[in-house]
């Protein structure tokens, strides 16, 4: 059965910390819907209702620019192994850019990881559990390298070049500001 919290508990930080794999959801009021899939080490709890998530290099930018609008936030994760469990986290986030005067702060609370781009922080006003019983068993083996291989090999400069040419603009061409500064 679903039970709503208005904040984590112990238990559902701990459910986290194990998880290898979480999904994100955003949106505008007027763009199409994004659920994009994370791992990695890119997720921090900072308290039973704030977390932030570091948001590495990719194909598209959805998240900074729906959230600079609308800044609501999903984010859920499934038991793929033990007992099953959908844990889904209700919120308003905000986007902090390199350039931003707070990121020297909030990158501390991870091992830099290479392309990192954004960081993600979730004030969380509602925790929902659901029982997950249709979540199949997946086994974890290890992480992809070939997001960090590619962000290495890149550069500073090539990342750069790399968001001005494929992460100014969402598919529903909403800037994300990512070189705004």
């Amino acid at each position: 059965m679903a039970k709503q919290y208005q904040a984590l508990t112990d238990r559902l930080i701990e459910f986290i910390s194990e998880q290898k794999v979480f999904f994100v959801g955003t949106a505008t009021a007027d763009s199409r819907v994004n659920i994009s899939p994370k791992g990695m080490d890119s997720l921090r709890v900072l308290n039973n209702n704030r977390l932030l998530w570091l948001n590495l290099t990719g194909s598209g930018n959805e998240s900074s620019a729906h959230v600079q609008i609308h800044p609501r936030m999903t984010i859920m994760f499934c038991a793929f192994e033990g007992p099953p469990m959908i844990l889904r986290l209700f919120g308003t986030a905000r986007v902090i850019h390199k350039d931003d005067d707070e990121w020297q702060e909030l990158f501390g609370h991870f091992n830099p990881l290479p392309g990192a781009r954004q960081i993600f922080d979730l004030s969380i006003d509602l925790v929902l559990t659901s029982c997950g019983m249709a979540v199949p068993y997946y086994t974890y083996n290890n992480d992809r390298d070939m997001l960090s291989n590619w962000a290495e090999k890149k550069g500073d400069d090539g990342l750069k070049l790399y968001w001005e040419e494929k992460n100014q603009l969402s598919i529903d061409n909403i800037p994300t500001n990512i070189l705004a500064k």
